[in-house]
């Protein structure tokens, strides 16, 4: 039995006969991804990479209660296989009783294709983005622009095995483009990135053109002095600050009062009012083009997650509705410590709020205020309000009487996503995006432009 040729069904199915555990769970997690990388209007690299990481989670009941031990290694072979299943009983064993100690998850139907061959990503996946990359290439040469970026396309199939009988697969494709032009001189710098599950429904070419636009906006340069200024946030800056919102929403850390979701005198602020607009922050395993695990898949456990709840089944769940805060993120064992529903994390996000209009429409009416391009290097500052800092990058634009009259320099900023949400006055048209800062950790995300009133530009950056 090599890591080769082993199925990976029949691994999870082996460790779990090794395993002499009170309890045992095992992932099995088969990676593929193919990627493709230019700079200066040509391909520069292109790789496919396989692999395979194994984690055992064991449990061992006790006099005080049950332990756990997880170890997880990659490229594991059939030698390497009983050592780390003793290897995780006997950190299980070495433990003290697990807080988050629950009874392993039972009574899941198996999926129907648990027993079949991992899927696997290959350069196959750009077959029909390689030629319009190209196009874009030859247009941006003409245009006196260069474009850098790169494309990256990644499957995984994860196996789920548990003593307690469970045998669940999911397929989780990911991909994700970036895009950046610049000047020849390299003074002048603008982005766009695209999620994608497949590469069939993202168009170089048309975010050519919106980069050839923000260029030719910044050939005219203002500067700007630090302050709070009318801001639009375009759907991916809405995304990471609310991507790290929904990270910060522990319950269990809410109701010890470790968090901007901390109830004063006690408790948790689920049910408070958090905006005016009638916004409904979501997520779905299910939601069409952003489809995620339907089980929960926890390789470590934490505030927000627990290894015991593996394969516990995941439902469509609001955080946020119409404006009002309605759930914090709960495992088993946090639901039953503060009496909130259970409600484990889902892997997308997603903001709706009626609202119609595009950015560029947002834009056209909006007497003076800034236009972002994104968000990065951001950071917290306070966690018991969820300041946040960070930077803007690749343009920011200043808009008067409807029109975009030139590019300001980049800011410092310090604001609140829990702040924002209360203070914008008008969401645009949700739409999927693709969040700059946290898009190697998150990026199945659907949200709106955000037009804030007075964001706090709190410093001048110098950064492109």
């Amino acid at each position: 039995m090599s890591a080769r040729t082993t199925k990976p069904h029949e691994i999870v199915e082996r460790a779990l006969e090794l395993s002499t555990a009170d309890g045992c769970v095992v992932i099995a997690d088969e990676h593929s991804s193919a990627n493709l990388r230019w700079a200066g209007n040509a391909l520069t690299t292109n790789g496919v990479t396989r692999g395979r990481t194994l984690t055992v989670i064991a449990t061992v009941d006790g006099a005080e209660g049950a332990a756990s031990g997880v170890v997880s290694r990659s490229a594991v072979t059939a030698q390497d296989l009983e050592p780390l299943v003793r290897a995780a009983e006997e950190a299980a064993r070495g433990a003290g009783p697990a807080e988050d100690a629950q009874p392993l998850v039972a009574g899941v139907p198996e999926s129907p294709d648990f027993a079949d061959a991992p899927a696997e990503t290959s350069s196959a996946v750009f077959a029909g983005f390689a030629p319009a990359l190209g196009e874009s290439f030859a247009r941006a040469r003409a245009g006196k622009r260069e474009l850098y970026g790169f494309a990256h396309h990644e499957l995984t199939s994860t196996y789920l095995g548990t003593s307690s009988g469970l045998r669940l697969r999911h397929d989780q494709p990911n991909g994700t483009l970036e895009l950046n032009a610049k000047s020849p001189d390299r003074s002048l710098s603008a982005w766009a990135g695209r999620s994608t599950r497949d590469f069939t429904d993202v168009d170089p070419g048309a975010m050519d053109r919106e980069l050839a636009e923000r260029l030719g906006w910044a050939e005219r340069r203002v500067e700007l002095p630090a302050g709070r200024y009318e801001t639009l946030l375009p759907p991916t800056a809405v995304a990471d600050l609310l991507i790290y919102q929904l990270w910060s929403s522990a319950a269990r850390d809410a109701a010890e009062g470790r968090t901007v979701f901390s109830k004063p005198g006690g408790g948790t602020r689920v049910g408070e009012r958090l905006s005016s607009l009638p916004l409904t922050l979501r997520s779905d395993p299910r939601e069409p083009g952003l489809e995620s695990a339907p089980f929960v898949i926890a390789h470590a456990s934490g505030d927000d997650a627990s290894v015991f709840d593996n394969g516990l089944a995941l439902e469509p769940t609001e955080w946020v509705s119409e404006g009002r805060l309605d759930r914090l993120v709960t495992t088993r064992h946090s639901a039953a410590l503060t009496g909130l529903p259970v409600a484990p994390a889902v892997d997308n996000l997603v903001l709706d709020a009626g609202g119609g209009r595009s950015l560029s429409e947002m834009a056209a009416s909006t007497e003076r205020g800034l236009l972002l391009t994104c968000l990065w290097y951001i950071r917290e500052v306070d966690p018991a309000t969820l300041l946040l800092t960070g930077l803007t990058r690749d343009g920011v634009y200043l808009v008067e009487g409807g029109e975009v009259v030139g590019a300001v320099n980049n800011f410092r900023f310090n604001e609140s996503p829990v702040d924002l949400l209360g203070r914008a006055t008008e969401a645009g048209r949700t739409e999927k995006t693709l969040p700059r800062e946290w898009g190697d950790w998150f990026t199945r995300a659907a949200m709106p432009a955000l037009r804030v009133p007075d964001f706090n530009m709190s410093s001048v950056s110098q950064g492109v």
